[in-house]
């Protein structure tokens, strides 16, 4: 029975634990930008680095044993 006790009390010390975790988040800022991410596909950046090599195909795993 002492165990069931201990394991409650680490529970909900655990939970707290989270709990001010997430205000802390909550507090500084974390969960104010919910909107960027949802359109962030859709703004027209340039690609950054060598354009060449990120325009080369990828071979599929059937071309790759193929060219064997």
């Amino acid at each position: 029975m002492k165990i069931m006790l201990l394991l409650i009390l680490f529970s909900l010390t655990i939970a707290a634990g989270f709990l001010l975790v997430y205000l802390w988040a909550a507090r500084n800022g974390q969960f104010d930008d919910d909107y960027t991410p949802a359109v962030r596909i859709l703004f027209d950046e340039p690609l950054q680095g060598n354009p060449e090599k990120i325009a080369e195909p990828v071979p599929t795993p059937v071309e790759s044993i193929q060219s064997k």
